[in-house]
């Protein structure tokens, strides 16, 4: 069956990423590399905001194991990116997330993708059980 777009409704909270004029591929849209990143940006933007990551000192980090995108329309320079969060899953280690993409104030994602996290130790880079103040913050993500 054939992704179709998302609505607002689908997410819990947003974060609004401005477009660059780096963004922009000689189509003369935001290129679909830039898609992810915006994924990135908005998912660690999140932990940081809630306290969940510090990504210069802290002793776990988030590292993306899978993402994927669906596109549906076109995201433009100049313009803000609306991304929509919510998590689909929390397991002892990861988290999948759902990421809309949403131009401005449209009702329906331009774009939505999948984005697993796992909680590693920075130095071995081995997985790590999510901790209980942790899994309560991403909880309220939940779908």
């Amino acid at each position: 069956m054939r992704p179709t777009p998302l609505s607002r409704t689908a997410f819990r909270v947003f974060r609004e990423i401005p477009t660059r004029w780096m963004d922009v591929d000689i189509y003369g849209h935001v290129n679909n590399v830039q898609y992810l990143s915006f994924f990135d940006t908005a998912v660690n933007g999140w932990y940081v905001d809630n306290g969940i990551l510090d990504p210069r000192t802290g002793a776990e980090v988030f590292l993306v194991v899978e993402t994927g995108c669906h596109y549906f329309s076109e995201l433009t320079f100049p313009s803000t990116v609306s991304a929509g969060l919510r998590i689909e899953k929390l397991g002892s280690s990861s988290v999948v997330f759902r990421i809309g993409l949403f131009a401005g104030k449209e009702d329906q994602t331009a774009a939505h993708g999948r984005f697993v996290h796992v909680l590693v130790d920075r130095e071995t880079r081995r997985p790590v059980h999510i901790p209980g103040e942790t899994r309560s913050i991403l909880t309220s993500l939940m779908a």
